[in-house]
């Protein structure tokens, strides 16, 4: 049996998948038949798309919440950076004014 070529999707194939499965209220595997898709891959993007919705476990973040943790901390570390420098800075021109 020769293997499927791996296919990619974009998030809208995916959502509208999803959708699918919810509005026809079919099954997973049925409305995987009907879009040619695997099973497996159809209850992942369900999954995906109900962690995004609500938390699936007590104190786990949601996406939103995982992206705004992420930039929250890019920008701690570039703020931290910048405090270093200006340390730094102030330090060296205050040697020199005496």
């Amino acid at each position: 049996m020769s293997r499927r070529k791996r296919r990619v999707f974009t998030e809208e194939q995916k959502l509208a998948a999803v959708e699918h499965v919810r509005s026809t209220g079919k099954t997973v595997y049925q409305a995987a038949q009907d879009l040619d898709l695997t099973e497996t891959a159809l209850r992942r993007w369900i999954a995906e798309a109900e962690r995004q919705v609500r938390p699936t476990a007590a104190g786990e973040l949601s996406v939103e919440e995982r992206e705004e943790l992420r930039r929250l901390r890019r920008e701690n570390q570039r703020l931290q950076m910048e405090r270093d420098f200006l340390k730094k800075a102030a330090a060296f021109f205050a040697k020199e004014s005496s």
